[in-house]
């Protein structure tokens, strides 16, 4: 099944067939009119810039996502919220920064708050908000001299965030970092400091961190359990394997992956156990940054019908999840 999204403007529907608009009439330049081969919709949010990972609230009525101003990975970049049943949108942190949420498990339920990065001076540290408060309200967590914090997610209870740590100016090396919000236990590494480990995201059940990891030349996606033991490759295969979140009951993984075969990065799902992996979306563009819903329906992620950093920005789409 093919659907196909068209630009929004103030034309009569004659003039937008065949003109289509210019990015001063659309109120998000990265929309673009274009067919997938699978049953995709894109959620039709009025903002500008380029709008990436999307992550659902608990209760599965509303989206978090990123949005940088400049383009795709082009900040300042803001939060902002968006109501799937009103269909509106509120900006929830907007300070000139690059504040950036991961997909997948950083809006805590338990407190209502939302967990993401911040490059406010002196570096990258984790900050966290509530949902229902506005920009000047978010309470910084990490605090350290050398050290820079990326891509936080909540542990089940909301009592910890695991997150990407780097040395203060060194993009590589990543090391995923444990840490518990009110401060009572040390930071703890979870995994080597000689290896380049990222986006690390905790399982809904509270068993694992699922995280990537840069094997062969190439991005991998890894799951340990929470405590930092036993650590296995779930992915195999050419191409780069990243953006992985789990299912509600923590048995799957969907994530982004190129290859061989694919001009772009599609979504593909694989068994956290393993087992292969299967494709989820068809599209000859771009597809990344999935989150899965709540109740295990649905499964939203960032789009472009080119490569996304030659493109004006992300659109966020959604799609049904396959049945077990």
């Amino acid at each position: 099944m093919k659907s196909k999204v068209l630009k929004s403007c103030l034309l009569t529907f004659v003039v937008v067939i065949i003109a289509g608009c210019s990015n001063g009439d659309n109120p998000n330049p990265g929309s673009a009119n274009y067919e997938r081969n699978d049953s995709a919709h894109q959620i039709p949010i009025v903002l500008d810039g380029s709008l990436q990972n999307p992550a659902w609230s608990p209760d599965g009525k509303a989206i978090v996502f990123t949005r940088f101003r400049n383009g795709y990975n082009e900040g300042p970049a803001d939060l902002a919220i968006y109501d799937l049943e009103s269909g509106t949108t509120r900006m929830l942190v907007s300070d000139g920064s690059d504040n950036v949420n991961l997909p997948g498990s950083v809006w805590d339920r338990a407190a209502n708050r939302i967990v993401f990065s911040s490059s406010r001076e002196p570096h990258d540290e984790i900050f966290t908000i509530n949902a229902g408060e506005g920009p000047g309200e978010e309470i910084k967590i990490t605090d350290r001299v050398q050290q820079a914090a990326y891509e936080p997610s909540f542990s089940r209870d909301g009592q910890w965030i695991v997150f990407e740590s780097h040395r203060v100016d060194v993009e590589n090396d990543g090391v995923i970092t444990k840490y518990k919000i009110d401060g009572t236990e040390p930071y703890q590494m979870l995994t080597d400091v000689n290896d380049d480990c990222r986006q690390p995201n905790w399982s809904p059940n509270g068993h694992h961190i699922a995280y990537q990891a840069f094997n062969g030349g190439q991005w991998e996606i890894m799951v340990m359990n929470s405590d930092g033991t036993d650590h296995r490759q779930v992915t195999s295969g050419p191409g780069d394997k990243t953006d992985a979140s789990f299912s509600p009951d923590g048995a799957r993984l969907v994530y982004s992956a190129d290859g061989p075969a694919l001009a772009f990065a599609n979504l593909f799902i694989t068994l956290v156990s393993g087992g292969g992996q299967i494709r989820l979306t068809h599209f000859d563009g771009y597809d990344g940054a999935p989150s899965w819903s709540p109740n295990g329906e649905q499964i939203v992620f960032e789009s472009s019908p080119d490569a996304p950093e030659d493109s004006p920005g992300t659109t966020i789409w959604i799609m049904d999840a396959p049945k077990r």
